[in-house]
């Protein structure tokens, strides 16, 4: 594994108390009466001077590279802008990054020299839900927090008081989107799930929802991570004339999927067309995904957050604002518009940076835990976060909406 690399910069964050209101102003950069936690913590003033240091554990190579690559970029830019306005109680935030591969092997030896090489009081990370549980043992041996930017629903089911979660969990974005096949008269669906662990665990959350919907599983198929060819499930698949094919992948082999359905001969197209619809979930909502799968993509569906559509928050309200300039920035930083694994990245740095503020002179240990978990109302790029003592993922399906790929382009289903 390759040595860490130190990252600075930095955002504006909320004070708790004023948690929209004070995080759309510092978005803004025109605050009136709301104090920037950027350059002041509780105290006012900070005891020691050296940079606050923060690990990331993300997948910059293996099948989910294309959801970590936007990660580390959005935490780089929001970090940039902490350490441009004066840091946290005027200390600099550096941030170590280490690439898991896509494995969690790599993620618990990458945690583990973060925790003990580095010395970090809190990580960001794993990409994947895998990953991210495979840090588990290390974080809680050190009582480090970490923020997640996995959507897996175990990673904050299995409830740690030392792990939070930022995406939308498969426990909130199943029954969403159950309920809208069920609207769309859709009785009978397949699974095609990756054997990993974010596939492995929203399959088993179809599982446990389904029949509260009336909807029955007519097939039940899993590809591994890295296949090219996903035809033999296809064909099995399609023997069983379900009316909707859910697929559970969030790396590149979603693509393939998609090519490989075209090619049996299914159009996967709008309510009412003969053949199946494809749907799948929060991870191929990027644009990879779409460029990957070509025209084979169109009328694919999903559930996700509103940053592929900023506008559905309504233009002017202030999870709109946030959003919007989390887009504006990206975009012209890296010459293309954020995904929702950016966004996921963009809410955990927050939520950390936000929490050191209220943190004071001593950001440590139980003390940083405790600010994390006492989140209230930060506005985030993927909903608004407000975690407790019992829940440490904070959205609900308020913060979802249903998207279909129509001409390339992804759009909200009214």
């Amino acid at each position: 594994m390759s040595a860490p690399t130190a990252a600075k910069g930095g955002v504006l964050m909320s004070k708790r108390s004023m948690a929209a209101a004070c995080l759309v102003a510092s978005v803004l950069l025109a605050t009136a009466g709301c104090a920037s936690p950027a350059s002041t913590g509780d105290t006012g003033e900070s005891t020691s001077k050296e940079p606050i240091r923060i690990g990331a554990v993300v997948s910059l190579t293996g099948t989910y590279a294309g959801l970590g690559v936007p990660e580390k970029s959005a935490i780089e830019m929001e970090v940039a802008r902490i350490n441009a306005a004066g840091g946290i109680g005027g200390r600099q935030l550096e941030v170590f990054y280490e690439d898991d591969a896509t494995d969690p092997a790599k993620a618990q030896a990458a945690t583990t020299r973060l925790i003990e090489q580095e010395k970090v009081i809190a990580i960001i990370g794993a990409t994947g839900t895998g990953q991210t549980m495979g840090m588990r043992g290390d974080i809680d041996r050190a009582g480090i927090p970490q923020v997640s930017m996995a959507g897996g629903n175990a990673i904050t089911a299995q409830f740690d008081p030392l792990v939070f979660q930022t995406p939308w969990p498969n426990r909130v974005v199943v029954p969403f989107t159950l309920s809208y096949m069920k609207a769309q008269g859709i009785t009978k669906i397949a699974l095609l799930s990756d054997s990993g662990g974010y596939g492995k665990d929203g399959r088993q959350v179809v599982l446990d929802e389904v029949a509260k919907y009336g909807i029955a599983i007519v097939a039940d198929e899993t590809f591994n991570a890295g296949d090219t060819d996903m035809s033999t499930q296809l064909t099995k698949i399609k023997a069983k004339a379900p009316q909707a094919v859910w697929m559970w992948a969030a790396g590149k082999e979603g693509a393939v999927i998609v090519k490989n359905a075209a090619a049996l001969g299914n159009v996967w197209g709008p309510a009412g067309n003969e053949a199946a619809r494809l749907f799948g979930t929060p991870g191929n909502g990027r644009k990879e995904f779409i460029e990957g799968a070509g025209v084979a993509a169109e009328g694919f569906t999903f559930a996700a957050g509103r940053i592929l559509a900023p506008e559905s928050y309504g233009a002017g309200s202030k999870p709109y604002v946030v959003a919007k300039d989390f887009i504006d920035r990206y975009t012209k930083q890296f010459n293309k518009a954020p995904d929702i694994f950016a966004g996921h990245a963009f809410d955990a740095i927050t939520i950390v940076a936000d929490a050191l503020a209220r943190s004071g002179a001593d950001p440590t240990g139980p003390k940083l835990r405790a600010a994390i978990e006492e989140t209230k109302g930060l506005i985030g790029v993927g909903g608004t976060f407000t975690y407790s003592a019992t829940d440490h993922n904070g959205l609900t399906e308020r913060d979802l909406v249903i998207y279909r790929i129509e001409s390339g382009a992804w759009k909200v289903v009214e």
